[in-house]
């Protein structure tokens, strides 16, 4: 019998990460505006501000929007933390609450002048999505709405599996975590805060969605290996560690290796094809470079904030940063363990690995990857090899 894990060790992401930090100049002031933004309307308990204070998501949109304006890195600094304050909301959401939030903030995006509501999500969406549309042009508009609709049609989804205790295959989890990430509009938001408006043509080009697809990978599946201590405390198992551990019969340290393994192998590629973006004219090839060089910006923004917020490490964050060694929080008893209480769907087969189920992850996680068309996934996740 596999013994409980007490603690786990962080792969070494940051140094794998080639790119320098970066913070933007206004990042103070506009942090501390978009708290006080924030917290006018949204009325937090005096636990649930501290915790958002912790946030420090000022200091994420600093790092990833350094070129930015103060007027535009408001913006975006205000979208962050209402980003972070919807996802705190719908965790606490049943599906029907989870599609009424997105109903209101969705109503708000699309008419932010005229478009009335008492809700605090509403009101917060319409302050800064209004002031975002005053100089967005029409193709990040519209990426930015596209996206916040991906977005909450997946965190209804997972309000769905929350509410049966429900597991996800791990190919079904990879395409929801995707949209739940948020990402997807804060892609939109650096054509934003640079003031260019790519073409369609290069937004759909392969090669452009590969890089997105790559970023959005780090970012989102590094965010489960931190977010992992304390999402496992409150039985939460919207993460891929969880899922892994869960289908694959796996422990806690192959799954976390398992889940680094693929975090490289996005900053690899990326680095790979950024090479092979094409050619669409000086003009358009230069607000190319500043949208790729803002996706760089995800990508070691992400990384070096995640240690700096109490979100994940509380007041430890630096010394795990160094260390890379987390101890398990205590599980809550105040929930039901989802784990504990799953029913799988596919009842009288047993949770262990077979070459079919990771093909499947393959064939997903593999589309736009030219670079990478031979990596094979074996049947246990230690055996992944990485070319």
């Amino acid at each position: 019998m596999r013994r409980t894990a007490r603690k786990f060790v962080l792969p070494d992401l940051v140094s794998h990460c080639p790119y320098p930090q970066r913070s933007n100049l206004h990042a103070a002031p506009v942090a501390r505006a978009s708290e006080a933004w924030l917290l006018a309307e949204a009325k937090f308990t005096a636990d649930r501000r501290a915790a958002f204070l912790g946030l420090k998501a000022g200091e994420l949109t600093a790092a990833c929007y350094p070129d930015a304006d103060e007027e535009h890195l408001q913006v975006a600094s205000d979208f962050m933390n209402f980003l972070f304050t919807l996802d705190d909301w719908s965790d606490e959401f049943d599906a029907e609450d989870a599609y009424g939030l997105g109903d209101c903030v969705m109503h708000a995006l699309h008419d932010p002048l005229t478009f009335n509501t008492d809700k605090a999500a509403g009101k917060l969406a319409k302050s800064f999505f209004g002031r975002y549309r005053r100089t967005a042009g029409p193709g990040c508009t519209k990426r930015f709405i596209d996206t916040m609709d991906l977005f909450f049609k997946a965190v209804v989804q997972q309000a769905k599996d929350r509410s049966r205790g429900d597991i996800p295959a791990l190919e079904e989890y990879i395409a929801l975590r995707w949209d739940t990430s948020g990402c997807k509009p804060c892609f939109a938001l650096i054509e934003y805060a640079a003031g260019i408006d790519l073409p369609e043509e290069v937004i759909s080009d392969p090669t452009i969605r590969a890089l997105e697809e790559a970023t959005n990978s780090l970012v989102t599946w590094s965010n489960d290996i931190f977010s992992y201590n304390v999402e496992q405390a409150r039985h939460d198992t919207h993460n891929m560690i969880a899922v892994i551990m869960h289908r694959n019969n796996v422990g806690l340290q192959e799954a976390v290796d398992y889940v680094g393994t693929l975090c490289k192998a996005s900053i690899d590629r990326f680095e790979h094809d950024r090479q092979l973006i094409p050619s669409w004219g000086p003009e358009i090839d230069r607000d190319v470079a500043v949208y790729v060089r803002g996706l760089q910006s995800w990508i070691v923004g992400s990384l070096h904030w995640s240690f700096e917020s109490t979100r994940y490490f509380g007041m430890e964050g630096a010394s795990i940063k160094k260390h890379r060694i987390v101890k398990l929080l205590p599980r809550h008893h105040d929930r039901l363990c989802q784990v504990d209480s799953f029913k799988a769907r596919s009842a009288g087969r047993d949770g262990r690995s077979d070459c079919r189920k990771w093909s499947g992850v393959v064939q997903l996680l593999s589309r736009s990857r030219r670079a990478f068309s031979s990596l094979q996934l074996h049947c246990r996740p230690s055996n992944l090899p990485l070319v």
